[in-house]
């Protein structure tokens, strides 16, 4: 979806590139149904709308208490999952891990001291902790919005208030608490924790603001420059905006130009007078470089003066084989695994969910991320009795073109927590229909299953050249519905090989699965109050 592209496809390009990033106990397997047609006229005229005339819908509804299937259409067969793929992974993840743990990237000081001089390095020693403090609220809570700014090019992306360097700004006042004052050398980050895996966006151990440069563009008076605001200023990276305020109702359209190395970012384009503020971002080419020197940025404004160039390559040679009588002169330690896996799942974190094969891989030593895919496996088979056949998986965000799930494998993992002493707080870490999350702007108005459907969303997009329209390979969800009565269902919806013509249309899609969960939710509620 790269390539440039004539017409009126180019306009949508950058969208998509974002979108394409989306037990004993547990309940048995439905048999296998071609068709439902018990779905009511509103589900089947949703489903029979133009655009969806060549796609195949997947429905499956469960009653959680009893068993009972409500809804079967395609339960067994194979759909592409987008990011309800984030389920399987943010289930193997929270067991594995557990819900409470914490990563704590602690700084060592290698060499002598003498008073409050080191002569020697600080090593940072990289724990593959996602957010490192820059998303923490002072509850100690992970802050987010309801579309991220890890997906830019959408509508509505929006920053969060907190600071992307306070995990840095919190280490160098330790460094200093500790007795520093000078360092005779240099900062070294150590990513050796695990080795980078291919892909797409590409995990590492260090990471600050989701290795990405924030770029908030607002509106002025027409025909003067917009304000920028951009994030984290560290050196050498330097931002220059040529962007115009228009009339109102004019174009908002910005484009972004980065270096080769990323270090020198440009913006141009125009926004309308009455826009709210266009947020964009540029990617950080090499985190270890950046991290080293935000952290010699971050001492010096806690008193403690490097002698080395703050900018530069991440001297990983200089790195010793052993820190064995190191101190630790200061350590970061991060909110509970649980808050993170909130995070990943509301805003479908594309760059998490892949972290995540890697936090779990090295927990059991190895330093080679797609080794978690065993553990995942073991996870379905011995913990979630779930048939990881009932899975294909190649990543952990669901943008891999071979990935696939069944309903019924899906419905059966989230049958799973429903026996576990997390089952509430995993339920509620979900897109809220009408609420948060991605979910929040769906079902807002008029609805009464607002904040009664708890569901993972994905998608998966791309462009269909010949007929210079845009082909859905996939808009579906898989969660819980809360019927009025207080009884859980478990459910899937979803629809491959949709076709819309353009972004706006593409939302309505979007909007016509929340339509369908909310209906389900909506008949499930009326039946109990029936029965």
């Amino acid at each position: 979806m790269r390539p440039t592209i004539p017409g009126r496809l180019r306009a949508w390009t950058a969208a998509l590139a974002t979108l394409v990033a989306v037990a004993g106990t547990s309940v048995a397997a439905p048999a296998a149904a071609a068709h439902d047609h018990d779905l009511g006229p509103a589900i089947e005229a949703i489903m029979h709308k133009p655009g969806y005339e060549h796609a195949q819908w997947g429905v499956l509804e469960v009653d959680a208490t009893s068993g009972k299937v409500i809804h079967s259409r395609f339960a067994d067969q194979f759909l592409v999952p987008g990011s309800t793929t984030k389920l399987v992974t943010m289930s193997s993840a929270w067991h594995t891990l557990g819900p409470d743990h914490r990563f704590t990237t602690p700084v060592l000081a290698t060499g002598t001291r003498a008073g409050s001089t080191l002569t020697g390095n600080l090593a940072l020693i990289a724990q593959g902790d996602l957010t490192m403090g820059g998303r923490t609220r002072p509850d100690g809570t992970v802050d987010y919005t309801d579309i991220d700014h890890t997906e830019a090019s959408l509508p509505g992306a929006a920053l969060t208030p907190e600071d992307p360097l306070a995990g840095l700004d919190q280490i160098a006042r330790q460094v200093r608490d500790a007795g520093i004052t000078r360092v005779d050398g240099d900062v070294i980050v150590d990513p050796r924790l695990f080795t980078p895996p291919a892909l797409d966006p590409q995990p590492t151990p260090m990471i600050i603001n989701d290795n990405l440069i924030d770029l908030l563009s607002t509106p002025t008076a027409p025909g003067e420059p917009a304000q920028l605001l951009w994030r984290p200023q560290v050196a050498p990276y330097q931002v220059t905006s040529t962007v115009r305020t228009v009339e109102p109702g004019g174009p908002s359209d910005i484009q972004v130009a980065a270096s080769p190395d990323g270090t020198r970012i440009t913006l141009s384009g125009t926004i309308a007078a009455d826009a709210r503020p266009l947020l964009r971002v540029s990617p950080v080419q090499d985190p270890n470089a950046f991290g080293r020197t935000a952290l010699i940025e971050a001492l010096a404004r806690a008193g403690v003066d490097v002698t080395a160039e703050p900018t530069g390559p991440n001297p990983q040679g200089a790195l010793p084989a052993s820190y064995d009588g190191a101190p630790q002169v200061a350590a970061y330690v991060s909110p509970p695994y649980s808050q993170y896996a909130k995070l990943i799942l509301k805003v479908s974190h594309n760059l998490g969910a892949n972290l995540a094969l890697c936090n779990m891989a090295v927990l059991r030593g190895s330093t080679d991320c797609f080794d978690a895919f065993g553990i995942e496996h073991a996870f379905l088979q011995d913990v979630a009795h779930v048939d990881p056949t009932q899975f294909a998986l190649a990543d952990g965000r669901g943008g891999v073109a071979s990935d696939r799930a069944t309903p019924t494998g899906l419905t059966q993992l989230l049958g799973y927590w429903l026996h576990t002493p997390d089952a509430d707080t995993f339920r509620l870490s979900l897109p809220i229909l009408g609420v948060d999350g991605s979910n929040g702007i769906s079902c807002t108005t008029d609805c009464p299953a607002k904040g009664k459907v708890f569901a993972k969303p994905g998608t998966i997009l791309g462009l269909d050249r010949l007929n210079q329209r845009i082909q859905v390979g996939a808009q579906e969800e898989a969660g819980y519905l809360l019927t009025d009565d207080g009884c859980l269902h478990l459910f899937y919806i979803g629809v491959n090989g949709a076709t819309s013509a353009d972004i706006p249309s593409f939302i309505g899609i979007f909007d016509d699965v929340n339509r369908i969960s909310a209906l389900l939710q909506e008949q499930a509620s009326a039946a109990e109050q029936h029965a």
